[in-house]
């Protein structure tokens, strides 16, 4: 009888942890806030390429938060796009999501109350969730499908329950993705399917969730080479800030646009940790005008690039400058992208 008492009580006691446990849990979803936990999530975007080839690649460094009112937001430190692959990790950075223009992508949404208050009870809700995404320089609003499930009291899960379609030309990716095409010699379908399963645990009481900062460093947590490069490295890396286009000048003009120093304080970066090479900074023009005439200019124009970086310190021996002109274009001058193209700077190591 003993025996069958204490079982008895027992097992009254468990229910009444239990009860107590889900009682505790308030109907209130967002009380206190919630904040990423950034190590337990994903944030993943999946490519095609030569038609049936599928990537994924995914961002290595993300912070977010969501507030006792339920609006989240989510930042994304774009320079940590990680492919697995060192130099694919570079054209991404340089020459798809120019991340020296656009360091972050930015989502933001406010989750519906009325929807969520009885998450508690049920554990798990999927919802239609209008958000806005700030990607490249550009806005979009749209409505996805996600899956929310409580864990437990302190710990919720966030995910994608439908694909996630992104059209490339909504955010200005389209010239992105025909440089990648060229460096890499395939076709890019244009367009890119996002998934993410995101983990955040509540807030303590009295201390609202904060964005964590997060360093604005090339490959942030990413796949990337760290301190010097070796030659193969330099010489890729080289070859890709070659094909960005981002180095500007008024038209007739050696002198550096403001628009270009984001660009070439990473060109800084590469060539301080390439040294044990020269450099040959060589300029390029359109067609128009005399071929003598562009020569002095793509010349005065390689110049201005190499006095830039001498004044970052960077060795003035170890840097050569030549103007091609029009000599070497990369495309036909019949066309005004074609000429905006061709005038370029381009980077080679030569010893």
């Amino acid at each position: 009888m003993f025996r069958t008492t204490f079982l008895g009580s027992a097992i009254a006691m468990g229910m009444a942890l239990l009860g107590a446990s889900a009682w505790a849990q308030s109907a209130d979803p967002f009380e206190h806030g919630w904040k990423l936990d950034a190590e337990s999530s994903e944030l993943q975007f999946l490519s095609v390429k030569k038609n049936s080839v599928a990537e994924l690649s995914g961002f290595a460094t993300f912070s977010g938060v969501i507030n006792e009112n339920g609006a989240a937001e989510i930042r994304v430190q774009m320079d940590s796009v990680d492919t697995k692959i060192d130099l694919r990790n570079v054209r991404m950075r340089f020459l798809f999501f120019e991340t020296f223009k656009f360091p972050e992508a930015v989502i933001t949404a406010q989750l519906p109350a009325d929807q969520l208050t009885d998450l508690h009870v049920s554990r798990h809700k999927i919802i239609d969730l209008p958000y806005r995404l700030e990607l490249h320089g550009l806005t979009q609003e749209r409505t996805a499908k996600v899956a929310i499930t409580l864990v437990d009291n302190d710990r919720v899960a966030v995910a994608n329950a439908a694909p996630i379609a992104i059209a490339l030309p909504d955010f200005g990716l389209e010239e992105g993705r025909g440089k990648l095409e060229e460096a890499a010699s395939v076709d890019i379908l244009p367009f890119g399917f996002v998934s993410f399963g995101l983990v955040f645990d509540r807030a303590q009481p009295g201390t609202p969730p904060q964005l964590e900062l997060v360093a604005a460093t090339p490959g942030a947590a990413a796949l990337e080479t760290k301190g010097d490069l070796d030659r193969e490295a330099c010489e890729g890396r080289m070859e890709i800030l070659s094909r960005t286009g981002n180095i500007y000048f008024r038209s007739g003009s050696a002198r550096l646009s403001q628009d270009s120093i984001p660009l070439l304080t990473n060109l800084h970066d590469i060539v301080r940790r390439c040294p044990s090479l020269r450099i040959e900074i060589g300029g390029h023009t359109d067609s128009d005008g005399s071929d003598a005439a562009n020569r002095a200019l793509s010349e005065r124009r390689a110049q201005a690039v190499n006095d830039y970086l001498v004044g970052q310190g960077i060795a003035r021996e170890r840097l050569v400058t030549v103007g091609y002109g029009e000599t070497r274009p990369v495309t036909s001058n019949d066309t005004a992208d074609g000429k905006r193209r061709n005038r370029r700077i381009e980077f080679v190591p030569i010893q």
